[in-house]
């Protein structure tokens, strides 16, 4: 990957419904070679998917929470079983396997307090081998992007 590769990537990440020639002129090079950096960063994976970034207000996802989940069990089939089991969740955005003082962070989104309420008590207490769960709540974001500088 050089320097090309990296702003391309860039511009699609600030807005992936631009068209080649318009990354192409952004970038200082021609279209075709363009359009054949993106289609093998594509092939190799460094670009998985193309997706839209929702407004969570808009669509009245109004709650984000961390949970700092622990489990009573660490054996590999227990963990195993526990990420399958949170990837059902459409509540979960994320799941991450961390070091430290718990075993998971969840981010989890609800439309409101009663929603998330309802989530915690009806589907994720009810999942075993959980020991602990300490949830946060996001009172206001002054960051939030999904955009990796490359």
């Amino acid at each position: 990957m050089d320097q090309f590769d990296s702003k391309i990537l860039m511009q699609l990440q600030e807005d992936a419904k631009q068209n080649t020639k318009q990354i192409a002129a952004k970038i200082g090079l021609s279209i075709t070679p363009t359009y054949e950096r993106i289609k093998k960063l594509e092939r190799t994976g460094i670009i998985k998917s193309y997706v839209a970034v929702l407004d969570r207000f808009k669509i009245e996802k109004e709650v984000i929470a961390y949970c700092q989940i622990t489990l009573s069990k660490h054996q590999k089939t227990t963990l195993d079983q526990f990420e399958v089991k949170m990837n059902s969740f459409s509540e979960i955005m994320e799941c991450h396997h961390v070091s430290g003082n718990f075993d998971f962070l969840l981010k989890v989104v609800a439309g409101n307090i009663i929603g998330f309420h309802k989530f915690i008590t009806e589907k994720l207490s009810v999942v075993d081998d959980i020991a602990t769960i300490h949830s946060v709540f996001v009172m206001k974001s002054a960051k939030d992007s999904g955009t990796y500088a490359v």
